[in-house]
């Protein structure tokens, strides 16, 4: 994949990014972007990290643009949420969820006696 900066943009594919990267920018000012061409499938993707618990919260905020972009006027946009590498390492190290209590199949599985 190459980067933003290698990448040569038509107007309209650098406008309809501008405008997404504005959408996710009013609902979380702290979202940082990179654009890369990507293959698979191939056309031009944005990466947004935002630090928020679920990033397909993201997606709710440019579903209808990126419909409008993808659909009405064709272009191989893809927008890619992602949680900031300081989120990812603090929710790995800190203590995980107790585990489900087993269930004893056996006993569960058994005749019911009178």
């Amino acid at each position: 994949m190459s980067t933003e900066q290698s990448l040569v943009l038509d107007e309209p594919t650098h406008n309809a990014l501008e405008e997404l990267k504005g959408l996710i920018s009013q609902r979380y000012p702290g979202a940082t972007f990179e654009v890369v061409r990507g293959e698979d499938p191939e056309g031009i993707y944005l990466r947004a990290t935002v630090d928020v618990e679920d990033v397909e919260e993201v997606l709710d905020v440019v579903l209808d643009q990126l419909f409008t972009v993808q659909v009405e006027q064709g272009l191989p946009i893809y927008v890619i949420p992602l949680e900031p590498l300081e989120r990812v390492l603090r929710e790995s190290r800190s203590p995980r969820r107790p585990a489900r209590p087993r269930i004893d199949w056996g006993a569960i599985n058994s005749p019911v006696r009178p």
